[in-house]
């Protein structure tokens, strides 16, 4: 037995006309069609569903037990098919974003506005994480894409470059530093220094693009904010890429390029190499390569 959709719509609106020639034109079919069609169906099911006569057309008892199971059928098909095309219309769905925390505090909040105005009933999600935990949640399949610093290199990723992000020079406004009009990795070796944690990409940078240079770290810690505020107290430098500088624009510090050929931080968008996006993931993604981040030249910042 193999009845379809169009069989059942035409069992109810039949059921519903009780006339066979305005049942067809609901059908879209000839009324000798629509009878054939219904026959049909009473042959697969091996039942009468219809007491015909020259007057009317009532069900039978098994026609009243279909009837119920139809409608039933029908109407769990109709919600489905409306539910799926919510989704496909980015009307409902669901995105999870794992990204740097230096992105998911900047660059990412406004795009994440965007897309969320243009599309209110899709769900959210986002990790703020360093770059080789988001390349995890993406391999994983909790997120759908990631914001980081590595994986143009793995097999298993497809990465788009968003921006290269150069590295400044941070220090109090009272810093000898702050004067210097050409500042290079080997002016900072002297000064206390404050690092982030040797997972962050940041340091990872900092570190492979020093190398055998050895600052004199004073303190390492896990967040930007807490770089900042150390700084700010005076009691070291730091070197961060120019979009963590949103937290460094404070009264009393300075921000200064360095030269340094080497220090590029690049920043990818992620995605899995063999696991599709969903309509509303693609849309996100296609939102961040539209907008990406643009990094401004800083010649000197004095607050």
């Amino acid at each position: 037995m193999n009845l379809s959709s169009k069989d059942l719509r035409a069992v109810i609106a039949l059921v519903d006309d009780r006339n066979f020639t305005r049942a067809a034109e609901k059908c879209h079919l000839s009324q000798s069609a629509f009878s054939s069609l219904i026959r049909s169906v009473e042959q697969s099911l091996g039942a009468r569903l219809f007491d015909r006569t020259t007057r009317n057309v009532e069900l039978t008892p098994e026609g009243k037990l279909f009837e119920a199971s139809a409608r039933r059928v029908l109407a769990d098909l109709d919600e489905m098919v409306g539910d799926f095309r919510q989704y496909a219309t980015r009307q409902k769905g669901r995105v999870a974003v794992a990204a740097l925390p230096s992105m998911a505090a900047g660059w990412l909040p406004e795009i994440l506005a965007e897309f969320r105005s243009r599309h209110p009933g899709v769900e959210l999600e986002l990790f703020d994480l360093l770059s080789d935990q988001c390349l995890a949640l993406v391999r994983s399949g909790r997120a759908d894409m990631a914001i980081a610093a590595a994986g143009p290199q793995e097999p298993d990723l497809l990465t788009h470059e968003l921006c290269s992000d150069r590295f400044h020079l941070v220090c109090p406004k009272n810093h000898p530093l702050a004067k210097k009009a050409d500042i290079r990795l080997k002016d900072l070796a002297e000064y206390p220094f404050i690092h982030l944690a040797r997972t962050s990409s940041v340091r990872q940078h900092l570190d492979a693009a020093a190398h055998p240079l050895q600052m004199r770290t004073l303190l390492e810690v896990e967040q930007l904010a807490t770089v900042t505020a150390l700084v700010r107290a005076g009691l070291g430098i730091t070197v961060v890429p120019s979009l963590t500088l949103f937290h460094f624009r404070q009264p009393g510090l300075t921000i200064r390029p360095i030269r340094v050929p080497n220090l590029t931080r690049r920043i990818y968008l992620v995605r899995s190499r063999g696991r599709s996006l969903s309509v509303a993931a693609a849309g996100l993604y296609q939102l961040m390569v539209a907008r990406k981040p643009k990094t401004i030249r800083v010649d000197r910042v004095n607050s």
